[in-house]
């Protein structure tokens, strides 16, 4: 890995001098991951890279957490600190003479306050600005590994559309620890969410799983991903408990159509505002446009959510390597709700979505 990192390091430096930025300091957050290959805690010891824009960089760690860094010669120097050491001051002589800093957004504020006194000439900017677009345009790699974790939990949303995951009496709580055991059993390390969602409780997009117990002749929406191999995957289906309800069937074929629509609209060089506007037009002239009430993707990676943003105001027309999300919904409060994602990356020769389950509201009943 130490020659990804060595490229993604000089890919950074040209970043900071075309911006003007002498140091970028970067503590927890993906950002450290994806320049040195290490996930810090997130400790209220100090843990800080920093990377000058001529010069070595510095992995700033505390003694104690050195064993989990994997040594990265040429990428980084270690340097170590002691607890009666004081951290903020290594930063600042790592540091001295910056005139422009640019900060993880991830710090956490206490350690920019103590930083400060310490860099009394700097002007302070956010890191995102330099690491941000380098990390939105994924490589092969990246790309490859989106992929794995998408056909991983492709295979979960099957078993789901199979009737192979038991609804029909469970609690939502039971069928999301059913799902997160899945998410591990495919290959992640780590579960990010589990969210399942029954009849009325669909209607709010972000619900959390409780004691409801799932019943016969209503929709269940089951939105779900975790973290393998440090990149992340996120898919939505829905199912319903019996013969669809004629009233969800037809909302359900507008999200499809609107969720269709958006895909195809992912190309090279449109705006994502544009690919936003494309669903929402559908589900509006459709009479549901009061009920889609989020913005249609996020960008996905080291992050579940990550730029660039599928929403009205982003003008950022998409590239090739951008990867996000496309996930319409309909949420009628007190009723139901619906949304229908899969993960999608740009390419030159048209969207790849990375999902591919059935994407048609089925019966499990």
């Amino acid at each position: 890995m130490s020659q990804i990192h060595l490229d993604r390091l000089d890919r950074v430096r040209a970043a900071m001098g075309e911006q003007g930025v002498d140091t970028l300091l970067l503590s927890v957050g993906h950002d450290l991951p994806y320049l040195t290959g290490y996930l810090a805690m997130p400790l209220e010891r100090l843990t800080m890279l920093v990377v000058p824009r001529d010069g070595d960089a510095t992995l700033l760690i505390p003694r104690l957490e050195a064993p989990r860094v994997e040594p990265q010669p040429g990428v980084f120097e270690l340097e170590p600190w002691d607890e009666t050491d004081d951290p903020t001051a290594i930063v600042g002589r790592l540091a001295a003479g910056s005139g422009t800093v640019a900060v993880g957004d991830q710090m956490w504020a206490r350690f920019l306050v103590e930083l400060i006194p310490h860099l009394p000439a700097a002007t302070f900017r956010r890191a995102v600005d330099v690491v941000g677009p380098l990390r939105m345009t994924k490589d092969r790699a990246e790309i490859d590994a989106l992929a794995a974790a998408g056909a991983a939990v492709d295979r979960i949303a099957g078993a789901l559309q199979a009737g192979t995951i038991p609804l029909v009496g469970r609690t939502e709580a039971e069928v999301s620890a059913d799902l997160s055991a899945r998410i591990l059993a495919e290959g992640h390390q780590k579960v990010n969410f589990a969210i399942v969602a029954a009849g009325e409780n669909a209607a709010s997009p972000h619900h959390h799983a409780g004691s409801r117990v799932i019943r016969e002749d209503e929709i269940v929406l089951c939105d779900f991903g975790g973290t393998m191999d440090g990149y992340c995957s996120d898919i939505t289906r829905c199912v319903f408990t019996g013969d669809i309800d004629p009233e969800v069937a037809e909302a359900y074929a507008v999200l499809h159509e609107a969720q269709a629509a958006s895909v195809a609209a992912a190309t090279v060089g449109t705006p994502c505002e544009d690919v936003d506007r494309v669903g929402r037009g559908i589900i509006a002239d459709a009479g549901y446009g009061e009920y889609f009430v989020h913005r249609t993707g996020h960008g996905i990676g080291l992050e579940e959510h990550e730029d660039p943003y599928i929403v009205d105001g982003n003008a950022m027309p998409l590239a090739a390597g951008h990867a996000f999300s496309v996930e319409p919904g309909i949420y009628v409060p007190g009723k139901w709700g619906m949304r229908l994602e899969d993960i999608v990356v740009a390419a030159d020769d048209g969207p790849r979505p990375v999902n591919s389950a059935e994407h048609d509201l089925v019966s499990v009943g």
